[in-house]
């Protein structure tokens, strides 16, 4: 359990060191860690041999993991019908 506890932490410090590059914004991250951080108490109070504590943390981690390696892809539909998305300029791109 030791060396999983250390694999965690050096994901959370190699994450916080990364983060900003991949992320839209501090709250999109910290929106993430904190649905992860519950989900993860859930699943140590579930879980026999995990703790909520570690759970929460793992949990924690992973939210903001993949809130910050996932874009925004959110995607609109015009007048038409059709789908797009926009870049970072605002311009529409159809898919």
């Amino acid at each position: 359990m030791k060396i999983a506890k250390y694999v965690a932490g050096a994901a959370a410090m190699a994450l916080g060191l990364a983060s900003p590059v991949y992320a839209q914004s501090a709250g999109e991250l910290l929106k993430g860690g904190a649905i992860g951080g519950a989900g993860g108490a859930v699943a140590g109070a579930v879980i026999p041999g995990l703790s909520v504590g570690n759970g929460a943390l793992i949990g924690a981690a992973g939210g903001a993991a993949v809130t910050a390696l996932t874009k925004n892809k959110r995607s609109y539909r015009d007048s038409r019908g059709r789908r797009y998305s926009l870049d970072k300029r605002g311009r529409r791109t159809y898919r």
